[in-house]
């Protein structure tokens, strides 16, 4: 095992709102580090109900079979959703969006409505600047994925199996110019070969949401998968920045943040997911040390498979002692999430312990690995934002 020989703790906290994605006034200005987030489709028949609650206008091209004029109404509900997101983030904040486009027959004509490129197109008008995005090509079990008239020619339809994360920035990226931001920088770093993996634009290797949702649940929420959010913070995202979620569901970008030791702010309209939030959080810390674990054992499996072919690597990180491929990873550092608490119906803090490597504390048959006790954390004073708006690095 290797320590490093100044121990630090970390406490962060979490918040959810309970309201319209439209309306993100709980917020303050310039407060939010990343945006992780999936809204409801336009045009996917589930999601009807949602829309038609915020505009008169998507009902009226439902009902009279207008298919691009619905889609065009839908779209004008989350662009509200998309300038109240330029007003909380901060400058050099990223937002990643995870939206997928539609197919379906509306009036007699089936019709392809690219969400994604419709969204891209608003959130440049508003002034983001946008990034390189991501193509997730979604794994499937289904037995017959043809659409239209299968083998015969001119009336088969391309099957979309595939959704993208959009990346965007408020302005020029972000300036570490305080030697406490720069160290805070180093420690949040990810591993060379997670790097090559993670900034590919197609992702292959994630699966679906692996909370367990009821059908009701899954289909009123949309969930993605917890390691989504949890790439996206790491890569995006330093430890101790704010996260938000304007669309939370049932919490997968909270959870993620939590994991991932950031701060996070989560807004939902439904309020019947309450449970599946808490549920999710509940398996929050089992789910993250697992993690952390994954991606320490992966490493080393990675370090010795690359001195095989290539002789020893020139760095080495200081607080695990293990070898690294470049110099931006030796302060590289994981704390374990030990402890959730509630501290009201709406607000979780979460205390952390420096992970070790190798962990040698054995719980049952041998290695067999617990997370560590809980550390010893003080809360830190609370400081009240203006207006009632959340500013959570500051409680």
């Amino acid at each position: 095992m290797h320590r490093s020989d100044t121990e630090s703790t970390l406490q962060t906290r979490h918040h959810i709102f309970w309201g319209d994605a439209t309306d993100l006034s709980p917020v303050a200005d310039a407060s939010v580090d990343l945006v992780v987030t999936s809204p409801p489709y336009p045009m996917i028949e589930m999601w009807d109900r949602v829309f038609k609650a915020q505009s008169a206008e998507v009902a009226q091209a439902l009902s009279r079979g207008r298919g691009m004029a619905a889609f065009e109404a839908m779209h004008q509900v989350l662009d509200r959703v998309w300038r109240e997101l330029w007003r909380v983030m901060r400058p050099g904040a990223i937002a990643c969006i995870n939206i997928g486009d539609a197919v379906r027959t509306i009036g007699g004509l089936f019709t392809l409505y690219p969400n994604h490129a419709r969204i891209l197109s608003a959130l440049l008008a508003i002034g983001f600047n946008p990034l390189p995005a991501v193509i997730w090509r979604k794994q499937t079990n289904a037995p017959n994925k043809f659409m239209g008239s299968g083998m015969l020619p001119a009336g088969a339809y391309v099957t979309l199996e595939h959704e993208f994360v959009l990346v965007v920035r408020k302005g020029n990226k972000r300036n570490f110019s305080s030697a406490s931001g720069k160290q805070q920088r180093q420690e949040s770093a990810y591993f060379w070969e997670e790097r090559n993996l993670w900034f590919s634009d197609v992702w292959f290797d994630l699966k679906g949401s692996r909370q367990k949702l009821s059908k009701s649940e899954r289909n009123r929420s949309g969930a993605f998968p917890v390691e989504l959010a949890y790439r996206l913070i790491c890569m995006y995202a330093l430890r101790g920045d704010t996260v938000l979620d304007p669309f939370l569901g049932t919490g997968s970008t909270m959870i993620a943040a939590m994991a991932a030791g950031r701060h996070s702010i989560g807004m939902e309209i439904d309020r019947s997911l309450e449970d599946a939030v808490q549920a999710g959080i509940d398996e929050m810390v089992p789910w993250a040390n697992e993690r952390i674990d994954q991606r320490l054992t992966a490493h080393r499996a990675f370090v010795a498979e690359r001195e095989k072919k290539h002789g020893p690597l020139r760095h080495r990180n200081v607080h695990y002692g293990f070898p690294v491929v470049t110099g931006q990873e030796r302060q590289l550092r994981f704390h374990r999430p030990a402890a959730v608490r509630r501290l009201d119906k709406a607000t979780f803090s979460v205390d952390y312990a420096p992970a070790d490597y190798p962990e040698t504390e054995t719980n049952g048959p041998a290695g067999q690995t617990r997370a560590p006790r809980r550390p010893s954390v003080e809360p830190a004073a609370r400081r009240e934002p203006p207006n009632g708006q959340c500013v959570l690095p500051g409680f």
